[in-house]
């Protein structure tokens, strides 16, 4: 059996930009993609500090060393450029993978 847990955590992010005209997605800088462990098209949970909504969506690659933090499609309507917010991915493991399982916690302010 497969359980799920948290696998890599970004926080301590502002929203930089909000784009309703789009299909979908959060666009992230991929220097903090790499230092968190996430890739380009994974699913991740999207919870904002200020509203306290919590969402689903997928990752898309901004430019190298932007900074760039955008919620697109109806995510857009979920915050307000400002919003602190974390991104938040999972991972499905094994028992034994369980027992050494460690998740990556990446502070967007250190990036």
């Amino acid at each position: 059996m497969l359980r799920r847990f948290l696998n890599a955590k970004i926080r301590d992010i502002r929203v930089t930009g909000t784009y309703l005209e789009y299909e979908g997605s959060i666009t992230l800088d991929p220097v903090v993609l790499e230092k968190a462990g996430i890739l380009p098209d994974e699913e991740v949970q999207i919870v904002n500090l200020e509203n306290g909504a919590r969402f689903t969506t997928y990752v898309i690659e901004g430019e190298r060393g932007s900074g760039v933090v955008e919620l697109n499609g109806p995510a857009a309507r979920l915050a307000l450029i400002g919003d602190r917010i974390m991104v938040l991915a999972y991972a499905l493991l094994s028992k034994e993978e369980i027992e050494q399982h460690q998740a990556t916690i990446v502070s967007g302010d250190q990036t």
